[in-house]
């Protein structure tokens, strides 16, 4: 197969150097499906990855990129045919596997799910690991008894991809959400826009020590960690659910076993890389139908070419940036 263009990532002992380089397919890790491909996206762990803020590579280099979604140009283990559109979102990528930063991919055939009916190749990328991700914490809620007569729901992190998602996809279920955010005030318009109910602000939070607090929410999505996950423990209301995706404020967690034996109260952690094949494909069919956002353009409201890819990095990592970044790869095919 001819070279073809990479955005690649080294790690020498701890030094990240990045940028693009031709490849050829055999110096990709392996897998069983070839995928070129369309578009790809940007998370804030693609940022940390390729500025070297944060150690996500498991090799010494790698492809970035923790989405992808194209069509197959071969498949090995015959699961997939030529021409199929597919998504694939974490599952290793940019940390164990090559990423979508290239305009060919090859991936296991595990991590591969086919574009459902309901979404193109674009909106898939749009919706991202951070959409795919929310879809797998509302269902997970959902499975495990979550209703919207329990109360309201509390996003943290609200202005991430993932904290937008889930207004989004929460409201369209019936659910008061209220949004937690440290950007209360610049922010407000953005998050009523997709739904939010009213929006707390972050910096305003009286958390007291003890073991229970009063009820305040039916449950909730953090993307927080920390404190604020400890705090929610002590305030989500009887058999609510809190589904636990991301640490910014910190990896230890001190609470007390009160909420769980005294309130019901359910802490389920959300895993959108290593998760199995049938939850992966449940999650997209349902963010292309059910838990499609109503304001998908809202929230991924910025596209790039491949080109511009190194500089949009620097807004990631300094928090400057709301919502997702879509980017085409290929000629940009739906």
């Amino acid at each position: 197969m001819n070279n073809f263009r990479s955005f690649r990532i080294h790690d020498n002992e701890g030094r990240i150097e990045a940028g693009f380089e031709s490849l050829t397919l055999d110096q990709l890790t392996d897998g069983e499906v070839v995928v070129a491909v369309e578009w790809s996206g940007i998370n804030y762990k693609d940022a940390l990855a390729a500025t070297g803020r944060g150690r996500i590579l498991r090799r010494p280099a790698l492809n970035g990129g923790i989405d992808l979604a194209g069509h197959v140009i071969e498949c090995s283990d015959g699961r997939f045919k030529e021409g199929d559109a597919v998504v694939v979102c974490g599952a290793g990528l940019s940390e164990t596997l090559d990423g979508g930063y290239s305009q060919i991919a090859r991936v296991p055939a595990s991590a591969v799910v086919a574009l459902p009916a309901g979404l193109t190749l674009r909106e898939a990328m749009a919706l991202g690991t951070a959409g795919f991700t929310a879809a797998i914490a509302v269902q997970r809620m959902e499975d495990n008894g979550q209703k919207p007569e329990f109360g309201p729901i509390l996003v943290t992190g609200a202005t991430g991809g993932v904290g937008s998602f889930a207004i989004d996809m929460l409201k369209s279920l019936g659910y008061t959400v209220v949004a937690l955010t440290g950007k209360a005030e610049e922010q407000a318009a953005y998050l009523q826009s997709l739904g939010a109910d009213s929006i707390l602000d972050r910096h305003t939070l009286e958390m007291s020590g003890k073991p229970l607090d009063r009820m305040q929410w039916g449950g909730a999505v953090d993307n927080v960690g920390g404190d604020t996950l400890a705090w929610l423990t002590r305030t989500t209301s009887i058999w609510g659910n809190i589904a636990s995706i991301g640490l910014a404020g910190g990896y230890k967690l001190e609470t007390t076993v009160m909420p769980f034996i005294l309130r019901g109260v359910s802490l389920l952690g959300i895993n959108s890389v290593e998760c199995p094949s049938y939850v992966r494909a449940n999650a997209w069919s349902r963010a292309a139908s059910d838990l499609k956002p109503a304001h998908l353009e809202l929230i991924a409201n910025r596209e790039i070419a491949f080109d511009d890819l190194p500089q949009a990095f620097p807004g990631y990592v300094e928090g400057k940036v709301t919502g997702r970044t879509v980017v085409r790869i290929g000629s940009g095919e739906n």
